[in-house]
């Protein structure tokens, strides 16, 4: 069954629509990517992280995400797996560092805890913020942070919810796993301006409203998971809705029309 879903040109980020008609003859090769969907409890409900990506970028600029980016090699480091609970067997464990890992650089949050279970400190931390300075200058990789900080990762408490692949017309394609966590307690986000230019945390229904406004801009997956948790009493309600239900694979074809681009699901 075809799901259809048309974006108007002005609520795109900028020069998305203009690049479908410059597709490569051969498609690109997708690279292996992960998300993670930050959830927060707030006195009007459920809350979402959303960070707008620079406009020098070169994958959807000016356009709000969740945090993530591409898994790198590091994130497959047999020290992670040691220094990790026992994880899910889908996606490969390597999406859920990356997962970790992207989180930490871009919002300063690190999903990692202590011996007794405590939640890592984030970036306001000095000795926190020097690792994630390190992580960023690419002279340090997560899993010296782990062992230097004496912490472990909990796979599960990143709850794997979508698994999108970028359509074939575009010349910078993802293997994106996308996973849901909620905001440790007593931790707040602290953005690295390098890595994203804005950070709202908004109820899903409220930035559903603001794309709808062209205030917004968004592309689908991000679209695709705010629908499905609008609606949500909180976080655990959120991951519990995720939780072990099966994931299929997502990959939309690009139609471009007159007034914007129309991406549809077979």
């Amino acid at each position: 069954m075809n799901d259809p879903f048309f974006i108007p040109a002005d609520r795109l980020p900028p020069g998305f629509a203009e690049r479908l008609g410059h597709a490569p003859e051969h498609p690109a090769e997708p690279r292996p990517a992960a998300t993670a969907v930050l959830l927060r409890d707030a006195a009007g409900g459920l809350e979402v992280l959303l960070l707008r990506r620079p406009q020098s970028v070169g994958f959807v600029p000016g356009a709000y995400v969740f945090p993530g980016g591409r898994v790198d090699d590091a994130d497959a480091d047999a020290r992670l797996i040691a220094l990790s609970d026992a994880a899910p067997p889908e996606p490969e464990v390597k999406y859920r560092h990356a997962a970790v890992r992207e989180v930490f650089e871009e919002t300063g949050v690190l999903l990692a805890y202590d011996a007794q279970g405590r939640p890592a400190p984030d970036a306001h931390d000095a000795r926190l913020a020097r690792w994630r300075e390190a992580l960023l200058r690419e002279e340090a990789v997560l899993a010296d942070v782990l062992e230097a900080e004496e912490l472990r990762l909990r796979p599960h408490a990143l709850v794997y919810g979508a698994h999108w692949v970028t359509p074939v017309a575009e010349p910078r394609r993802y293997d994106t796993r996308f996973f849901l966590a909620g905001l440790p307690p007593g931790r707040s986000v602290l953005a690295d301006p390098r890595e994203v230019t804005d950070a709202l945390w908004l109820g899903p229904a409220d930035a559903l409203r603001r794309f709808r406004a062209g205030v917004l801009p968004m592309v689908f997956p991000t679209l695709k998971m705010l629908e499905s948790l609008d609606g949500l009493g909180g976080t655990d309600e959120a991951l519990a809705r995720f939780r072990g239900r099966p994931v299929p694979t997502m990959q939309p074809r690009l139609v471009r029309t007159p007034e914007g681009v129309r991406m549809v699901l077979d």
